[in-house]
């Protein structure tokens, strides 16, 4: 899971990383903001480079000056028309058509998976950890995999768009005593920044957002004509009893990183902690005393007065935490950066395998995503969102020190595995890496095992909107068989790990496998599953390995053609003309190299 301290001291001067930091604070002297200059951008965009590039596309203006130091120092051109082809980079703040529509897997990166949804959003993420748990209790683990429950890391949740759950939690509600009621938080699935949150902290509150929702259902229901749905909400239990930072309350800024899909490489990485101005008081109206992102902090009016009390970094939280509570609550010393750096670890990792199917694979697609941690009273830790697309401006002396080695080192990272991956080298150990942790490799998603196996441009296999290509199925004879696909490509199926290479049959398990097992659409075509002999025959260096398959009445069926060929070398065998070393039972399938280092041939 991590590597060792002189692999990341010497993949730091590798990398050069320590070179692109030095550079990143001269062009950040104190007291600059790191933001973007739309009309400077707006007249520039006449002059949009031209010749081999390489080239990169910004869309926004979150971290597009750390990223454009970063390309810039590399000798990358910036472009401004974002319909153009060629570039190699294309980091946006926003997931629309255009940034997606000429993207050519493999051979470009882009930030940001298309559908990352349901991972960032706070109804996506609910749907698909309980989707998880139900799947996940029905299947042995193993030793060593034990799967936290929902209840030990999400507070108790009700989705206000499903009415059996918004009457679970009214009904709950129902004479309930203001003295006996907890207090609930109310947030709509896909805002950030505090955007559309409010409490509801008595009986009362909590009535009349029952009529609030009623209204806006019988609204809708008299409409004549369809008009946008309202934001779709939760409900969660608010953690009255946070623990607290002298006085006031926080959470955790934490990073997730998925560097690659194809295959998966998923890394851990700390933030900074976000304090609020005002001391905590649960009793209190304003908001900016509940929430803690910088957004509702800067509404204080003492806020530039007092920002630079509002970020901490882990390691002073760490060093308060040891003056304050190591003994006074029997802590381990520094629990922070150990015990609370790895239940965060945790809690991402399954987060991340349940969404791990569902996400589009693509090699190229990257994703950077901010999550947010709480911790109560009693030392509990809890996931409270995560965020795409996540805050990285420098505005604080800390975020000035964390935001672009984070940025620098999610492209190091990236571009290292891209690089790897097209080249077919192994992955790890990796040089880039420095304060990332490494949480998965080596786990391809399910549809990766049958879409390297039928062809290298197989961009219509991963997204939605366009026509699906799915393996052949028999019409007649074994129903529901799945047939070897036709490509003449030899791809290969299993990815990369500690310098080794294995086969799909020799991966070793994760806590996925119930759901590919439990998916029938997954199964990969026969000849995938060969005996060990096969195997050894097929990693022959001869040009024209032995193959020994006999056909189903569907094969068959669907190789007549070829049957006439087999035909006429039987006819040549009887005859002493048959090809040196060549068997054939059956119609002739191509054989099936070995399992190569990435899941795409390039």
């Amino acid at each position: 899971m991590t590597v060792n301290q002189e692999s990341r001291d010497r993949g730091s001067e590798a990398s050069g990383g320590g070179l692109v930091q030095r550079y990143l604070r001269r062009s950040f002297p104190r007291g600059l903001s790191t933001c973007s200059y739309p009309d400077r951008d707006r007249q520039r965009q006449v002059e949009e480079p031209r010749g081999p590039g390489p080239f990169y596309f910004l869309g926004g203006a979150n971290g597009a000056e750390i990223v454009s130091v970063y390309c810039e120092s590399r000798g990358w051109k910036r472009i401004y028309n974002k319909h153009r082809a060629d570039f190699k980079l294309k980091w946006c703040e926003t997931k629309s058509p255009a940034n997606y529509c000429n993207f050519r897997e493999g051979g470009q990166l882009v930030y940001q998976i298309p559908n990352n949804r349901v991972l960032t959003t706070k109804i996506g993420l609910l749907s698909s950890l309980r989707e998880y748990e139900r799947v996940s209790t029905k299947v042995n683990h193993g030793q060593g995999l034990r799967r936290l429950k929902m209840e030990e890391f999400i507070p108790t949740t009700f989705r206000m768009d499903v009415r059996d759950e918004r009457e679970a939690f009214f009904a709950q509600q129902e004479g309930v005593s203001n003295n006996e009621s907890h207090m609930w938080i109310c947030k709509p699935t896909g805002l950030n920044q505090g955007k559309g949150i409010f409490l509801l902290k008595s009986q009362k509150d909590v009535a009349a957002f029952r009529l609030k929702l009623q209204h806006t259902e019988d609204s809708q229901a008299d409409r004549k004509t369809h008009r946008r749905q309202p934001q779709a909400r939760i409900v969660q239990h608010y953690i009255q009893s946070p623990l607290l930072l002298k006085g006031k309350k926080f959470d955790v800024r934490s990073y997730l990183l998925i560097a690659c899909t194809v295959p998966y490489m998923v890394f851990f990485r700390h933030g900074y902690v976000r304090l609020t101005c005002d001391l905590y008081d649960p009793s209190s109206n304003n908001l900016s005393a509940h929430l803690t992102n910088q957004y509702m902090q800067k509404k204080n009016p003492l806020y530039s007065q007092l920002k630079e009390d509002t970020v901490w970094s882990m390691k002073s939280f760490n060093t308060y935490v040891n003056d304050r509570f190591q003994v006074a609550k029997g802590l381990p010393r520094d629990w922070v950066l150990g015990v609370f750096a790895k239940r965060m670890q945790q809690i991402m990792t399954q987060c991340f395998l349940a969404v791990k199917s569902k996400l589009d694979c693509r090699l190229g697609f990257f994703d950077l995503i901010g999550c947010d941690f709480m911790v109560d009273e009693d030392f509990k830790v809890w996931l409270l969102e995560m965020n795409c697309n996540p805050a990285l401006h420098t505005n604080c002396e800390v975020l000035k020190d964390v935001i672009p080695s984070i940025v620098v080192e999610t492209l190091d990272l990236t571009l290292e595995i891209f690089n790897k991956c097209r080249l077919k080298q192994r992955i790890l150990p990796l040089a880039s890496q420095r304060d990332f942790v490494l949480l998965c490799d080596r786990v391809l998603p399910p549809v990766s095992v049958l879409a390297c196996s039928r062809s290298n441009t197989n961009a219509e296999f991963y997204q939605k909107s366009t026509k699906k290509t799915e393996p052949r199925r028999c019409k007649s004879g074994t129903k529901g068989k799945l047939l070897p696909s036709s490509s003449p490509d030899n791809v290969n199926v299993s990815a990369s790990g500690e310098g080794r290479s294995r086969s799909k049959s020799g991966l070793r398990p994760t806590a996925a496998s119930p759901l590919r097992r439990s998916s029938p659409s997954v199964q990969g075509p026969s000849h995938l599953h060969s005996s060990s002999n096969s195997m050894q025959t097929l990693r022959n260096k001869n040009p024209r390995p032995r193959v020994e398959l006999k056909p189903s009445k569907c094969t068959l069926h669907h190789h007549s053609k070829a049957a006439a060929h087999v035909k006429h070398v039987k006819a040549q065998q009887k005859t002493g003309m048959s090809a040196p070393g060549v068997s054939i039972r059956g119609p002739p399938l191509l054989p099936h190299a070995g399992p190569p280092v990435c899941g795409n041939k390039l």
